[in-house]
């Protein structure tokens, strides 16, 4: 066996655990695959922020199987860290390795390549009273240990950046020491954790080196960068480094927490172009009420003044925001507050999450759980909300000139246009077939449906196609 395929959900850290993955796999002379069908063994990254996440990996699992039995399926993940041996009894599963365990992973191909009649799954003993008892049961081998007991500074597998993106994911920080009530992912990525100050900057001189020209930094909780490191370092003394001792042309920023988004950083990233302006920056509720028993350490008036500052500094930043809808005990009175807050306030667009009850957690216990129908209903609203908050966004741009960078085309698609991210994070069509990863200057020309159309300067239109 020599072929692999990832595939990949959840947050940007998890996918770029699994760049890391495909990194040191191909280090190791392993070859990726076009799709899960036509690979040896498939790794699966999952998430388990959600029960609709859970749900996913379960069914990919099933698909997988289903259209290639011979295929052998390494679980890994979130989902694999919390609950492995819910895993590890699925069909055509040969392997479930935790958050604890993703190191051994290319040794696990290693081995299942060496020995082509693998399976990986082994007869396990009956569960006692269980319906099918008198069935066998087949379970794979878990590689499973205590989160919580990893060194203490972040180490491999968090390189690899590149994977298959324009754009390459640099995981800095890893693991979470808040306790969200309704958040599982502490437990399953363990305590916060940084990438020494050296190895970030020379990653990033090596993917800059490499050709890439926008970067962005990833973490669990971003803001606590450095905490943990001796001698300490504050995540605005990092991007100083950053700007001041690598090239990277463009470096934009994933979510950070709303407290740590300080009056300091908003002018740093004001003053340097070399920043891309976004502000990802979760919310979950502006209900202080909910707030208090989700126990997020801020308040309403707290998040407000921080978009305030970024849209006074940086008119033209996007905002986007994470939002809980149906967490235990919100009332009518509570939703109304998320609703009217975001409403009255310059976000460009919202991720929406309906609560999900995730086993271990405090808000898992607490009564006046909401009916299902009530929770999708304000879901709709929210995500409603989201629409016309990124379509006010995009007519906003209409007559800017916009840096943007090409992306990757899409093979299938036989136009004569090109995908392209501007900084701040909005998509733009190009009526021009370009090569990828360039930055280019363009104006925005006009908006249809929820899709963004701008026009490149002539100039550097023709230079990039080779023109004179």
């Amino acid at each position: 066996m020599s072929t692999f395929y990832i595939e990949q959900f959840g947050c940007r850290a998890t996918q770029a655990d699994g760049a890391a993955i495909e990194r040191q796999l191909r280090d190791r002379g392993f070859s990726l695959a076009p799709d899960p069908a036509s690979a040896d063994v498939v790794v699966l990254n999952t998430c388990t922020v959600t029960a609709a996440a859970d749900t996913q990996a379960r069914d990919a699992i099933r698909k997988i199987h289903s259209a290639s039995p011979s295929t052998r399926i390494i679980v890994t993940g979130c989902y694999a860290q919390r609950a492995p041996e819910e895993l590890a009894t699925l069909p055509g599963v040969s392997y479930v390795v935790g958050n604890s365990h993703k190191p051994q992973i290319p040794d696990l191909l290693h081995s299942i390549s060496s020995r082509p009649d693998f399976v990986g799954a082994e007869l396990a003993p009956p569960s006692l009273g269980s319906v099918q008892e008198n069935l066998p049961v087949f379970r794979a081998p878990v590689l499973w240990g205590d989160i919580f007991q990893l060194s203490d500074v972040l180490v491999a597998p968090v390189l690899g950046g590149e994977g298959n993106h324009t754009r390459p994911t640099l995981k800095i920080q890893d693991g979470c020491n808040s306790r969200c009530s309704f958040c599982v992912i502490p437990f399953v990525r363990g305590k916060s954790r940084s990438l020494p100050l050296e190895t970030v900057l020379s990653e990033l001189r090596r993917l800059a080196g490499a050709g890439f020209r926008e970067i962005v930094l990833s973490g669990i909780n971003l803001g606590t960068y450095g905490r943990d490191l001796a001698p300490r370092i504050e995540f605005l003394d990092l991007l100083g480094r950053i700007l001041n001792e690598t090239p990277v042309e463009r470096l934009r920023v994933s979510s950070i927490e709303p407290l740590d988004v300080t009056q300091d950083l908003i002018e740093l990233v004001a003053a340097n172009p070399r920043i891309a302006p976004h502000f990802h920056m979760p919310l979950q509720s502006a209900s202080d009420r909910i707030l208090a028993a989700m126990h997020r350490w801020y308040r309403a008036e707290h998040y407000a003044r921080r978009v305030e500052l970024i849209h006074d500094r940086l008119p033209h930043a996007a905002i986007g925001a994470d939002v809980i809808t149906g967490f235990p005990g919100e009332t009518d009175r509570d939703h109304a507050a998320t609703v009217d807050f975001i409403a009255s306030r310059q976000f460009t667009y919202l991720h929406v999450f309906s609560y999900s009850r995730r086993p271990g957690t405090r808000a898992a216990a607490l009564p006046q759980q909401l009916p299902g129908n009530v929770v999708k209903r304000r879901a709709r609203q929210l995500r409603a909300l989201s629409t016309s908050k990124s379509a006010a966004f995009r007519q906003a741009q209409i007559g800017r000139t916009l840096r943007v960078l090409t992306l990757r085309h899409d093979p299938a698609d036989d136009t004569e246009t090109t995908p392209a991210l501007s900084e701040n994070y909005l998509t733009v069509e190009l009526p021009v077939a370009l090569p990828a990863n360039q930055f280019v200057e363009a104006t925005v020309t006009h908006a249809e449906n929820d899709q963004l159309f701008a026009a490149p300067a002539e100039s550097l239109t023709l230079s990039l196609r080779g023109g004179t």
